[in-house]
Order: structure tokens, then C-alpha cells, then sequence
């Protein structure tokens, strides 16, 4: 039997994230992330995950026109079946519109591809009626609906379509509020939840908050990595709250859902894009003295690069080089991990491959472990 699957893609999600925009909710939020120079990535992802999904054609396509996921289907070089086509430019609304249709054209899962702006438009849409399955393409994304990255949703994908038995589960739809995200607070709620396929391999988590007992093993993270400083060099500081503590100690103002870059105890630029960061790399006097980024880890969810952070660009870290990345971690945020790798889907799936291995994470005071990156949970199995 032949695999019905419906394709949804939301061709604005992640606009906001390499450009400093921490989202892309909302029509005036688009614009600004064009006017930055943002570039559409999710329908570049959703192909991807197509294509790692090619399995004898045991899968057969209904998508919607266009960007939203027409396109998608012709870059894999899959035929597909148009079944309706919404607005230019799209909205959340299509979004709705789109997930209703395709649920009654009797699709057997939906996989759309989006943030966790988009999941919440299809949980409104078609709630728990029919299994679905989040190709990552936006921002933030707490939600548990997503594979830990395109191929992962392929390979998902192409399970089902083998008739392999894949269990279903129910996925926590979070999402935050933008624009406090975009002052500096967090403030997440759950949504609703979604079926989806369950796989520890592909499926990434929920995103875990901080708890009270890491406090001293962050703060003795921020001593040490304080201390380790170097004269001269160039320094990208990622988002999240271990680097905050990095910040604090230093005495300096930080952008804590946001890249800054520091020099010689001084904030040289706040809040930076992907492209400003590349052309702070890439100068000549800062090449030549040196440049590092620290980052840290998503609690829970474990990945490294691709949430939250999509300033570190591919080209970004080609340029530094992951070698010259400070990874920080609590061994309390590593445990939430179980034992999963740490994560990248830099949106570059041949630099993920190069990127995986073991690195080194400041876990405490002169305190290192080593830990496996990888583009999903399958090479802890081997």
C-alpha cells in the first residue's frame, strides 16, 4: 500500500534568525527580516528532507502550490499532486487553510516545515486527527513535533513508507511570546499536542529550562572560561543563560538571546547577524590575532548549532572552525541528555557531517568532558 503523505511548508519560517530578529511572526517581522537580507530557507529544507525520503516511490505526494510546497517537491524531483494554493505572500492563516484540506483529501501523515509559529497553526487546524511530523525550519523551535533535522524527517519518512513498524506518540507544541523573547525573557507555554512518529534517533525533545542546582556548576563554568580569555582575541558569544553568566562576570552588557562579539574585555558589536559576524571573522587584523565563539548547549533537546543561534551560519563556522568553539555545558544539562549526542543542523548537511565526533565541553572549574556531536541519536548506537 502506497503512503499518502501531505506537504506543508511555510516558505517564511527561520527568516528572522541569522538576521538577529529572534522570529518571524507576523507580516511586519517578515519584511524587517527581508529588508536585513534574510534568505528563505524552508523550502530548501523541506526538499532535503524529501529527498532523503526516496524509497522504490512507496510514498505518494499532495502539497499545496508554490513555496508552500509545489516547489519543495520539484527540487527533490518528485511529482506531486497540487491540491490547492493560498495567498502570496502566504500566512498563517494558508498555513490552517492548507492542513485542513489535505486532512480531508485523506492523506495518511502530514509532514510540514516550519517553527513552532507553524506548528501551532496546524495543531489549530487538524489537532490529534492525523499523525504529523515537523521538518525544522524555523527559529526557535521547543516543540517536540520536529526531527532533530531534514535528512531525520526523510529517513522517518522513509520508515513509514517500508511499513516498518514506527510507534506513535503525543508531542508537546510549545511556543514563546516574540517580542519578549526579543527583550531577553523567555516566557513559553504549552500549546497543545500533535501525533507524531516515535523515534530516539529522529525526533528531537522537548527544550528543558534551566534548574536551581546547575547555578553553581554555571557559575564555575563562567569562572573558568573568564579566565581562559585571551589577550587580543575575538570572541562571538552565543545566546542562552550559561553564556550570560560568561558575560556577568566579565561586567559586560549582554544580549542573551543573541550574539555579541567581545575583545579585550569590551563589547565590539551587539547583537549581530549572521553576515555582520562573517565580516567580523573575516577580517584580516582579527583572523591574524584570532577568533573563538562559546557557545552552549539547548537543555533536553542537546542541540548545539541551528537553535537559537543561526548567526553561527555555516560560513561562520567554517571560518572560526569548530576546534576554536568553546562548548559549555552543565554535567547536569549533559545527564538531561540520556546519553543522546549533541546535535547540529547548521542548515548545511554536508558541513553537519564534517562537524560530528567527539569535542570538548567546559562542564565546571578546570573541569572538561568529552562529548559526541552527531546529526542524529544512531551514532550513540554504534
Amino acid at each position: 500500500m502506497t503512503l499518502r503523505v501531505g506537504l506543508i511548508v511555510n516558505p517564511f519560517a527561520g527568516l528572522g534568525g541569522a538576521v538577529g530578529l529572534k522570529g518571524s511572526d507576523g507580516a511586519e517581522t517578515v519584511r524587517e527580516a527581508l529588508q536585513r537580507g534574510a534568505q528563505a530557507q524552508a523550502a530548501a529544507r523541506a526538499a532535503r528532507a524529501l529527498a532523503a525520503a526516496i524509497c522504490s516511490n512507496k510514498f505518494e505526494l499532495l502539497t499545496w502550490a508554490g513555496e508552500m510546497g509545489e516547489a519543495s517537491c520539484q527540487s527533490a524531483g518528485l511529482p506531486c499532486t497540487v491540491v490547492g494554493s493560498g495567498q502570496h505572500p502566504s500566512t498563517s492563516a494558508d498555513t490552517r487553510l492548507a492542513a485542513a484540506a489535505l486532512r480531508n483529501k485523506g492523506v495518511d501523515i502530514l509532514l510540514f516545515a516550519g517553527g513552532d509559529g507553524t506548528a501551532r497553526d496546524i495543531y489549530d487546524a487538524v489537532g490529534e486527527s492525523l499523525p504529523v511530523l515537523g521538518i525544522p525550519a524555523g527559529c526557535k523551535m521547543h516543540s517536540a513535533v520536529y526531527a532533530v533535522n531534514p535528512e531525520a524527517a526523510g529517513h522517518l519518512l522513509a520508515e513509514l513508507a517500508r511499513g516498518e513498524l514506527v510507534g506513535l506518540i503525543d508531542a508537546d507544541v510549545r511556543d514563546i511570546d516574540e517580542q519578549a523573547f526579543r527583550d531577553g525573557v523567555v516566557r513559553a507555554r504549552h500549546y497543545g499536542t500533535l501525533k507524531v512518529p516515535s523515534s530516539s534517533r529522529f525526533i528531537q525533545q522537548v527544550k528543558c529550562g534551566g534548574r536551581e542546582q546547575e547555578d553553581l556548576q554555571v557559575n564555575e563554568i563562567a569562572a573558568w572560561v573568564v579566565e581562559s580569555l585571551e589577550p587580543g582575541v575575538t570572541y562571538a558569544m552565543g545566546s542562552g543563560s550559561t553564556v550570560a553568566e560568561v558575560m556577568t562576570q566579565l561586567g559586560l552588557p549582554n544580549t542573551l538571546l543573541g550574539v555579541d562579539i567581545i575583545r579585550d574585555g569590551e563589547v565590539i558589536h551587539a547583537d549581530v547577524t549572521a553576515t555582520e559576524l562573517l565580516v567580523a571573522c573575516e577580517q584580516e587584523d582579527v583572523k591574524a590575532a584570532g577568533v573563538k565563539a562559546v557557545v552552549t548547549v539547548i537543555g533536553g533537546q542537546g542541540h548545539l548549532l541551528g537553535r537559537g543561534n543561526q548567526q553561527f551560519s555555516p560560513d561562520v563556522v567554517r571560518t572560526i572552525g569548530l576546534d576554536n568553539f568553546l562548548i559549555l555545558a552543565s554535567r547536569l544539562k549533559l545527564e538531561t541528555l540520556q546519553g543522546r549526542p549533541l546535535l547540529v543542523d547548521s542548515g548545511d548537511a554536508t558541513l553537519d557531517q564534517q562537524l560530528c565526533g567527539f569535542v570538548s565541553v567546559i562542564t565546571g572549574y578546570e573541569d572538561r568532558v568529552l562529548y559526541r556531536v552527531a546529526v542524529d541519536a544512531s551514532l550513540q548506537e554504534k
